[in-house]
């Protein structure tokens, strides 16, 4: 009794049985329509916010959530870094690296970005697995013995497997009576690994960095120290708070600078596609205006009497709005509920399809996955939900305007 007379009139002719049963498949085509759109829409999201956390995760495996680097030269007192990472709370671990651009030499010759580490240390900022084994192959690395890990892809490139001898040269040159000439060391094939990531599968070859202090002869000197820290996205300003406690000139990049390019495609292709499939919603969104003007024209003398007995134009067009949106309303909330349902069991329904068909929708040789990931995102869903709900309110507003403009004498004038 409380209810406000509009509502009450637009939630009874949501109820009531039409007259035209075509207006009634219109609108439960309107709420479908709306209703598929949304679970399109958070089920593609979840799916490529679940391939950009495999590649960050994939790519953050071998790269540190934050680097500091010396300006132009080599960072000598490294130790003393890694102890004031080690005393802040925020880093989970720290280790020195060097870095070089090489030619490794095997059957054939590929370029490669050559890193001296620390095994023990190493561990602390990245996780290295060997592709068969699933073991650490840094454990091979021990100083003096000249060994090096390579990406399956790049041991590939090059032409060798584990015990294989590889030639790497480097860009610095040494003095001969022959002029200058390119240092080169032969190095053993101890491991691979792979992580999933064609950059560091086909690039990256891993060695102890005292031996490559020893080849590049740089003494105790290191290229900089990688941070891991408990936190990802606090990497730049714990990276910059512990150079300026260290009161020296250095070089502060976190893992969201040295890959912007990247996550910038990744991000403004996830924007595309969203506003692309978001024209579902839109789609439903007319079928609703369609659903509704009909309604109007259906209802003329029902709107006509209600006219005469006091309702203003202004609670005539209420009276469409309410009704509009209601169906707009169920039409968004089933769609959350079925898109998030068929999120959570997206890999079940893969693996019907794979058993029924006999297909292999996601070959690992090309995806270096197993399944197909997924990330459901509540900010994800709640902006897709008010989209839906926003198109589904202005779709009702044409057709309750038209509504409210109704002359009660013309409607009734052929009743």
């Amino acid at each position: 009794m409380f209810t406000p007379v509009p509502v009450a009139i637009g939630l009874r002719y949501l109820r009531a049985k039409r007259r035209n049963s075509f207006i009634s498949f219109i609108s439960a085509a309107s709420m479908l329509g709306i209703g598929l759109g949304v679970a399109i829409l958070i089920t593609t999201l979840a799916v490529m916010s679940g391939f950009q956390r495999e590649i960050r995760d994939r790519m953050l495996q071998m790269t540190a959530h934050a680097t500091i680097t010396a300006d132009g030269e080599a960072l000598d007192g490294w130790r003393r870094v890694v102890d004031a990472a080690h005393e802040d709370e925020r880093v989970a671990g720290a280790a020195p690296y060097v870095e070089r651009p090489v030619m490794l030499q095997g059957p054939r010759e590929q370029g490669a970005l050559l890193r001296g580490v620390v095994p023990e240390r190493e561990r602390e900022v990245a996780a290295i697995t060997d592709r068969l084994t699933g073991e650490d192959p840094l454990k091979t690395l021990r100083p003096g013995e000249f060994n090096i890990v390579l990406g399956v892809e790049l041991a590939r490139f090059v032409g060798v497997e584990v015990g294989d001898d590889v030639v790497v040269i480097t860009p610095e040159s040494r003095t001969t009576p022959l002029g200058l000439v390119p240092q080169f060391k032969r190095f053993r094939v101890s491991g691979l690994f792979e992580v999933g990531h064609q950059e560091f599968d086909r690039q990256v070859a891993v060695v102890h960095m005292a031996d490559l202090q020893r080849v590049l002869r740089m003494g105790e000197g290191v290229s900089g120290v990688r941070l891991k820290l408990h936190d990802m996205d606090l990497a730049f300003d714990v990276a910059r708070d512990l150079a300026l406690r260290l009161r020296g000139v250095y070089r502060v990049s976190d893992w969201t600078r040295e890959n912007a390019n990247m996550f910038r495609a990744l991000k403004i292709e996830k924007t595309m596609i969203a506003l692309l499939l978001s024209f579902i919603i839109l789609m439903g969104a007319f079928t609703l205006v369609n659903s509704q003007v009909m309604l109007v024209t259906d209802k003329q003398a029902d709107i006509a009497i209600l006219r005469t007995l006091g309702l203003t134009p202004r609670q005539v067009m209420g009276v469409f709005m309410v009704q509009g949106s209601v169906i707009g309303c169920i039409g968004t909330l089933g769609g959350v509920i079925a898109g998030i349902a068929l999120t959570l069991n997206l890999q079940h329904i893969l693996d019907a399809i794979e058993r029924s068909f006999g297909v292999v929708l996601l070959p690992r040789d090309v995806y270096y996955i197993t399944g197909l990931p997924t990330q459901l995102n509540a900010s994800d869903v709640a902006i897709i939900a008010a989209v839906a709900l926003v198109l589904s309110f202005l779709a009702t507003l044409y057709p309750a305007w038209r509504a409210a403009r109704t002359a009660p004498a013309e409607a009734l004038r052929y009743e």
